[in-house]
């Protein structure tokens, strides 16, 4: 039997012997995307790209369809202009969108058989993501496009980008801290004179803190999406809005391997921090934060210090941060690996239109720490 792409909507049409054999030891594993499924984001179709023999899969790559903002990733002044335009004219500012990647995860995840040489993924990515654009043009999605694609992974992927015509734009790098240190005082000694000061002063407001790290949020989960429904809106950047569901699913479905740090400050709940606990890091997945009383209490570098802490303690090496929020993490120790958004639509004149709205949107214009890491590759 030949091998053929489908476009799969749920992850249980692959099964979890498939999935784990193509993806071994990802943190972000069959039971997150599970998860994701049965309450991720509203305004998303999940889908599967698979590529596949008689014998089983040989390629994966998650997928998802979605009504997308071409000013998504606009900030400032623009953004606001951009916003009035929207609220009268929402079919110009919007397309139908599929894209190879996740809203909810790290990266673009692409998964190969144990059977698949090496030398033979660029082939399979390329016959996937080919045949992944007619399938999905024959649904109605005009912008094709990949989120994420992981630095690990650019040998596959520029080849194949450049082949097909796709435009490249910078996205979001993520911030991993490498944690080679026996002790926290350790780490703090590795930092410039003036972070580690300013570390020791802002860990004085945190004194009268409590924290629980819980495996299960059910009784305060309306608080918890509260505190992460306030960050939002206090955020430029959004992509998705997550439900008041998915902290406690995710957390649910990860068990042992996510925790939910809580932060209470005169017996009120003011902070989390959402986290999978991955076998080589921690990954801090997402945060939430009454901005009031986070900001007298220095919570950001206070649960990073925290989340540092628990890291050496339990022999993670890397502590990956995610993304947004550059210039501190730098300060802090980060390496930043960049990912990178490929798209191409397939009408032309559209197309066109479109790589012009790029060279707006596109986030190295808005962050220097982007900027730098794109001038830096060029």
């Amino acid at each position: 039997m030949s091998a053929a792409v489908a476009l799969l909507p749920g992850i249980e049409a692959i099964g979890r012997t498939a999935w784990e054999a193509c993806f071994p030891r990802e943190a972000e594993n069959y039971d997150f995307y599970r998860a994701c499924e049965l309450a991720g984001p509203p305004g998303f179709t999940w889908f599967y790209a698979v590529l596949a023999d008689g014998d089983g899969p040989l390629a994966i790559v998650p997928a998802f369809g979605t009504r997308y903002r071409v000013d998504t990733t606009l900030q400032g002044p623009l953004r606001r202009i951009s916003d009035r335009l929207h609220r009268h004219l929402p079919r110009l500012m919007e397309l139908d969108l599929f894209a190879l990647g996740s809203p909810v995860a790290e990266v673009c995840h692409v998964g190969f058989a144990p059977r698949v040489a090496p030398g033979s993924r660029a082939a399979h990515l390329t016959r996937l993501v080919d045949e992944a654009r007619e399938l999905a043009a024959a649904r109605g999605y005009g912008l094709f496009a990949v989120k994420d694609a992981a630095e690990a992974d650019r040998a596959l992927w520029e080849p194949l980008a450049e082949g097909a015509g796709f435009a490249l734009l910078p996205g979001l790098p993520t911030a991993s801290l490498p944690l080679p240190y026996a002790s926290l005082d350790a780490y703090l000694a590795s930092l410039g004179k003036a972070t580690r000061k300013d570390l020791r002063r802002k860990a004085k407001a945190f004194a009268a803190v409590r924290i629980e790290r819980r495996r299960t949020i059910d009784d305060v989960a309306d608080e918890v999406h509260a505190l992460y429904s306030q960050t939002v809106e206090n955020s430029e950047l959004q992509f998705e809005y997550l439900p008041r569901d998915y902290f406690p699913t995710v957390l649910r479905h990860l068990a042992p391997h996510a925790a939910v740090i809580l932060y209470f400050h005169e017996e009120r709940l003011f902070g989390f921090n959402f986290v999978i606990e991955a076998e080589d890091r921690l990954i801090d997945k997402y945060v939430g934060m009454d901005y009031a009383v986070a900001r007298k209490l220095n919570f950001y570098f206070n649960s990073w210090m925290v989340n540092v802490a628990w890291c050496i303690e339990n022999g993670r090496p890397v502590y990956q941060s995610g993304q947004a929020f550059y210039g501190p993490k730098l300060k802090l120790g980060c390496r930043l690996s960049p990912n990178a958004q490929y798209f191409r639509h397939r009408n032309p004149v559209i197309n066109t239109i479109l790589l012009q709205i790029a060279r707006l949107v596109r986030l190295d214009r808005f962050d220097p720490a982007i900027a730098g890491l794109v001038e830096a590759e060029a």
